[in-house]
């Protein structure tokens, strides 16, 4: 009930609001006031075993059409509104013994779904990694092999097509034990598999040291004029021949500019090597050959000739 003009009764009345039909009425003369309106309260209801129980969850996850059953399968609930085990229940423990094709597959998903939370991913590349973790598994059963570097694996391969890569070393940090060479070797094999199943070369994409540039400076707390100059360096850097990999030629960049830097706090070798992963000899290598084109890599605006003499000889 409320209050609201009417035009027949030329007043303010009581009205009636009728749910079923969206209809506001007033209760004087009958005047369908408003029709069809929406109703902007909660659409859902409470269907919980027990009425203090006021979970409002009445539906399943989405669907996912990688699975058998798309994802929609029933489970029986627990005994008692939940606060027993649902095994104790017959059906429960038939469920249970029950064959699922589809429980391996759930296990892993879960498993790259944690890695990508760790990690920041996008739901994209978590969704490919999955696709191809489903491709692979149904080529060719994965038993026997290390289960933990394939979903790694899998999750390395999303992100390069994705185009936002990671490290081997920062996947390695959340894949629950499996080794660098391990998820390398998991890393071929896969690959190995999807050509075979493609007839033709798989398609990686490119790295580039601009890709993990960012992400190293927001580690190392650097102010946004010197991650801006690391940029443009890294960017200039393309236009050389420089032999090293994307990784450690980033890596070389924010030591140079670190040392130009006006901040008073001088990061070392050893602080770029912790935030990017690189060991100190490869950063060392690397700038020892990007040294002698700082002055072209360098931005003007950023230090000028005299600056660039501060820098460390290699």
């Amino acid at each position: 009930m409320g209050d609201s003009f009417c035009p027949e009764c030329k007043r303010a009345t009581e009205v009636v609001f009728d749910h079923s039909a969206g209809d506001t009425v007033c209760s004087e003369c009958g005047l369908v006031l408003e029709a069809h309106s929406i109703d902007e309260t909660s659409e859902w209801r409470t269907f919980a075993n027990k009425s203090g129980d006021n979970d409002p969850v009445r539906v399943g996850g989405p669907s996912n059409p990688l699975l058998a059953d798309g994802g929609l399968s029933t489970v029986i609930s627990r005994p008692n509104g939940g606060s027993g085990d649902y095994l104790s229940s017959s059906l429960g423990r038939w469920q249970n013994r029950g064959s699922n094709p589809d429980r391996s597959l759930i296990q892993a998903f879960k498993a790259i779904a944690t890695m990508s939370d760790r990690l920041g991913l996008v739901a994209t590349i978590k969704d490919r990694a999955n696709e191809i973790y489903k491709k692979v598994e149904d080529q060719k059963p994965l038993r026997g092999r290390n289960q933990d570097a394939i979903l790694a694996a899998c999750l390395y391969i999303a992100c390069r097509q994705e185009d936002k890569p990671r490290t081997v070393k920062e996947i390695c940090s959340v894949a629950n034990g499996a080794t660098k060479k391990e998820i390398g070797r998991a890393k071929e094999y896969i690959v190995k598999q999807l050509e075979v199943e493609m007839g033709q070369s798989m398609e990686m994409g490119t790295i580039h040291a601009g890709d993990f540039l960012r992400r190293f400076c927001s580690h190392l707390g650097m102010s946004n004029q010197a991650v801006k100059a690391a940029h443009e360096a890294v960017q200039k850097s393309e236009e050389l021949d420089i032999r090293r990999s994307p990784i450690s030629i980033a890596a070389a960049i924010i030591y140079m500019i670190t040392q130009l830097s006006e901040d008073k706090k001088l990061l070392k070798g050893a602080d770029v090597s912790l935030a990017t992963g690189v060991a100190e000899g490869t950063i060392r290598n690397s700038y020892k050959d990007l040294y002698p084109h700082a002055a072209r890599l360098i931005p003007s605006w950023y230090a000028k000739e005299e600056d660039l003499k501060n820098l460390c000889s290699p």
